[in-house]
């Protein structure tokens, strides 16, 4: 597409206004026609001017593979084939979603040369997405015509789920600082047979455990630890329907879920356990069968990172009943998902509670923070709530409904269900804590 610029306007203007001086001047008409006459072949000099597609070579340099909320780097070699230095704006085709900085490069290009851009773009959401072209906006020799051309070669990005957590659960593993993440020690119940790490000699600790090699080479005195060698299952439902829609700090519960059930799939799979996941709504969406290996982490990613909750009613029973057809040995069962109404709140104590004796069931249920603070605030300050009646009672409807919610896990947790209720930002550290008191006392 080319347009005139705002010079070429300009130019323009300027008979046009000495045009409204015939009526003053009838003889200046000569003069007038003359500068129409200059103005149009000088605009059709510069029209040849206007650079063509060939002229112009993109390229760009992106990793296909991307991390919601991480910074993702791009590489733009612009190249000019002109005799002549050109003068560009540089923009990317960028998802909407895409949290960028700068999208606008404006810069000149020497003759016979190419420049490289470089610029950053933060993911928000997680997902497929295509960048097609880029967007070129160029001028002609005398500034007259700009040209929009659109180069480049279409290329796609995969998002995949935050992998934050796991990278600092590592790390601190690593250096044997798991309570700064708010983990428990649990230790296993039985033998221990399988080595687990080397920390300090403590009083408490038998000679025979001391490992002398590790004593010499750290000039202090280190022992083995043990732990039981015991290969278990572990599989996620997680529930991408109308009650994971909501969102919490701008993520949805969806992503909240996603985040810890990776992260608590990494810790297992450390552990030689196997780990398969489902996601569902009114039908089963994704299912990947247990498997172990710490390589199956990225198929797990791979599996989750294109599905969004949808507002649709969720299928317990259809969900349950392809756990029941593919997975017949006892494991654990995580079902993330969240009550809003006695519907779906008695859907979910049915289906879970019809697992129990075959399989361990676990529900978790995520905390709405509105629910929540009309009840804190009027118990931090119980002399302003009492002068607010509409505080009052949006605080006591909040209150009826947590009650319900209490009552809701109540009877999961009388039946026999395993049963989690936390924020969506705290829910990493409190599920990993209840799968390792799980191994430890060997309720699987």
């Amino acid at each position: 597409m080319i347009v005139p610029t705002r010079q070429f306007v300009s130019l323009a203007l300027v008979p046009l206004t000495l045009s409204l001086g015939l009526y003053v001047f009838p003889s200046a008409t000569a003069i007038i026609l003359v500068l129409d006459f200059l103005l149009a072949m000088f605009a059709l000099v510069d029209f040849f001017t206007i650079p063509q597609h060939r002229h112009i070579t993109v390229t760009r340099n992106v990793r296909g593979v991307a991390t919601r909320g991480e910074k993702h780097p791009v590489e733009l070699i612009v190249g000019n084939r002109t005799h002549r230095e050109l003068s560009v704006h540089i923009r990317d085709d960028l998802d909407p979603t895409f949290d960028v900085e700068e999208d606008l490069i404006v810069s000149s290009i020497p003759a016979r040369s190419q420049m490289a851009y470089r610029y950053q773009f933060s993911p928000m959401r997680r997902g497929e997405y295509v960048m097609k072209h880029v967007h070129l906006m160029l001028r002609s020799r005398f500034g007259l015509w700009k040209r929009h051309l659109k180069a480049g070669p279409r290329q796609t990005i995969r998002v995949y789920p935050a992998l934050k957590q796991i990278s600092r659960f590592a790390m601190y593993a690593r250096q044997n600082k798991m309570s700064l993440l708010g983990l428990r020690r649990s230790r296993r119940a039985g033998n221990d047979n399988e080595f687990e790490r080397l920390r300090d000699y403590t009083h408490d600790d038998q000679f025979k455990a001391i490992d002398w090699r590790a004593t010499s080479r750290r000039l202090k005195l280190t022992v083995r630890d043990f732990q039981s060698n015991q290969s278990q299952r572990i599989i996620f439902m997680i529930d991408c329907g109308r009650m994971m829609v909501n969102e919490s700090n701008g993520f949805s519960l969806f992503d909240a879920a996603i985040d810890a059930a990776l992260t608590l799939g990494y810790v297992a799979l450390s552990r030689q356990d196997q780990v398969g996941l489902m996601c569902f709504n009114s039908q089963v969406v994704r299912w990947i069968p247990p498997k172990a290996g710490r390589s199956h982490l990225n198929t797990l990613v791979h599996a989750v990172h294109n599905i969004e909750p949808e507002l649709v009613e969720s299928r317990f029973d259809e969900a349950f009943l392809h756990l029941h057809r593919h997975c017949r040995k006892r494991s654990l069962v995580v079902v993330l998902s969240n009550v809003i109404d006695d519907r779906n709140a008695q859907s979910i104590q049915a289906q879970t509670t019809h697992l129990v004796g075959q399989h361990l069931p676990m529900t978790v249920l995520f905390r709405d923070h509105e629910l929540f603070q009309p009840v804190d605030h009027a118990l931090a300050q119980p002399e302003l709530a009492s002068l607010n009646d509409s505080s009052l009672f949006r605080a006591a409807a909040s209150a009826d409904i947590l009650l319900w919610r209490e009552e809701v896990l109540a009877n999961m947790r009388h039946s026999g269900v395993l049963t989690l209720d936390v924020f969506p930002e705290n829910l990493t550290a409190p599920l990993i804590n209840e799968y390792l008191r799980i191994k430890a006392q060997m309720l699987l």
